[in-house]
């Protein structure tokens, strides 16, 4: 498979850490971001890369040459005029007759390319977007999909968008099908989102591949020297699916929110007091964050899927305003017992997701290949303690001890104790 790579970024929101260079060429440690980037892509096999460059251009390719020194072979377009970001492609289309990897130069990530591939080749669609998190989706563009991942909606920064949403935002790293280069817009610069996949929304052809693989650009010097210090301490590596995942699982009720019993009205959703702070300190030190709550108001008729995605969406909307996120959500929405008014039958189950039943976990473990007994799982109720322990986790429990690793106030305090036991600062 081919990987294209756009090369052509002139950095101006960096130009204090490096403005007489290239983007693509600021240093991540001793080697620049796209070596680093094709560094990557070679260790998987992805090893016939076409780069296309603009602003210093002849940098690149005076360092790259045809790419044997790096064990891979580089071909160049030189883009002369500026044809805007994707348009390069229709200048090369010849050269891609399938589906190609398409990534930005100015970008460090280590993620598990073919896997993402064999996600893409599965749903068989024109394109599929590499989804994530992240610490300010606020000021990013939004991308929602349906519960196959069909992306539906595609939300600019400057789109009027819902009160509330999912954190989940695309990364830069794409797989693209040649068939999405047959057409080419009638604009002088063509833009990759605006104008070829933007439209692709709602029409079931394009697809969102979430992960919480390390995917982070540089676009200003604050950005950058975060990710010089994640490079520095092995988090970016780590974070490639590949490799087995640390995670810290939480309850919901009680523990992100203000317990109230049975949550049925998303206005009733507020956030514990420091969650926030406590699931930002998660997210800088490698773990994965994951949600993993009993919402059996969707079996008793109380709240219905919908709903309670708002609800889901209200409190990743909360904690991204905060700096926070979470890498996924779980929730078992069976209940055993029947009798109630308007209760959803198919659902009245013994399932082996309701907690204190790990499957949970064990899903959650088997999509991020995560390390069962190197996690945690922190709650406020002896459930949440079991469900970890049935699990293979350590648990951690908030203001009451049923036989848990660590106790704490809050789930702040648990998380510090935590971080402590595992000599994270």
């Amino acid at each position: 498979m081919k990987t294209v790579i756009m090369a052509g970024g002139r950095g101006t929101r960096i130009s204090s850490v490096a403005s007489d260079i290239p983007k693509p060429m600021i240093r991540i440690g001793e080697k620049p971001v796209l070596e680093r980037e094709i560094e990557c892509l070679r260790m998987q096999g992805f090893d016939d890369i076409i780069l296309t460059v603009g602003y210093l251009g002849d940098i690149i390719r005076d360092y790259f040459g045809d790419g044997r020194k790096f064990g891979v072979r580089i071909e160049y377009y030189f883009e002369r005029e500026p044809l805007g970001n994707a348009g390069a492609l229709f200048k090369i289309r010849d050269q891609l007759q399938s589906d190609f990897l398409l990534l930005n130069g100015d970008a460090i990530f280590d993620v598990d390319f073919n896997r993402f591939v064999a996600y893409h080749n599965k749903r068989g669609g024109l394109a599929t977007l590499f989804t994530h998190p992240n610490s300010h989706p606020y000021d990013s563009s939004l991308i929602v999909a349906d519960a196959n991942g069909a992306v539906t909606q595609w939300l600019n920064k400057e789109d009027v968008r819902p009160r509330y949403y999912k954190n989940r935002v695309n990364a830069g790293l794409h797989v693209i099908s040649p068939r999405l280069l047959t057409n080419q817009p009638n604009c002088t610069k063509i833009d990759l989102d605006r104008n070829l996949l933007k439209p692709l929304a709602g029409t079931g052809q394009m697809f969102a591949y979430d992960s919480p693989e390390y995917v982070k650009d540089m676009g200003t010097p604050e950005r950058y020297y975060g990710v010089c210090r994640d490079f520095a301490e092995g988090i970016v590596s780590a974070k490639n699916l590949k490799k087995k995942q640390r995670a810290i699982f939480l309850d919901r009720d009680g523990t992100v929110n203000k317990y109230v019993g049975f949550l049925r009205n998303i206005d009733d959703f507020v956030l514990e007091e420091g969650a926030s702070a406590a699931i930002k300190k998660i997210n800088e030190s490698g773990y994965l964050a994951i949600v993993i709550t009993n919402q059996p108001v969707i079996a008793r008729g109380e709240v219905s899927f919908g709903e309670l995605e708002s609800i889901h969406n209200k409190m990743e909307t909360l904690l991204g305003a905060e700096g926070a996120y979470l890498d996924a959500i779980y929730f078992c929405p069976h209940h055993p017992d029947s009798g109630y008014a308007g209760e959803v039958k198919e659902l009245k189950i013994d399932c082996d997701c309701r907690k204190p039943k790990p499957g949970l976990i064990l899903r959650a473990a088997e999509d991020f290949n995560i390390d069962l007994a190197h996690s945690w799982m922190i709650g406020d109720g002896e459930t949440d303690v079991a469900c970890g322990k049935n699990a293979g986790c350590k648990t951690a429990q908030i203001k009451g001890e049923f036989g848990a690793d660590v106790s704490g106030e809050n789930l702040s305090e648990c998380v510090e104790k935590i971080f402590a036991l595992e000599g994270i600062e």
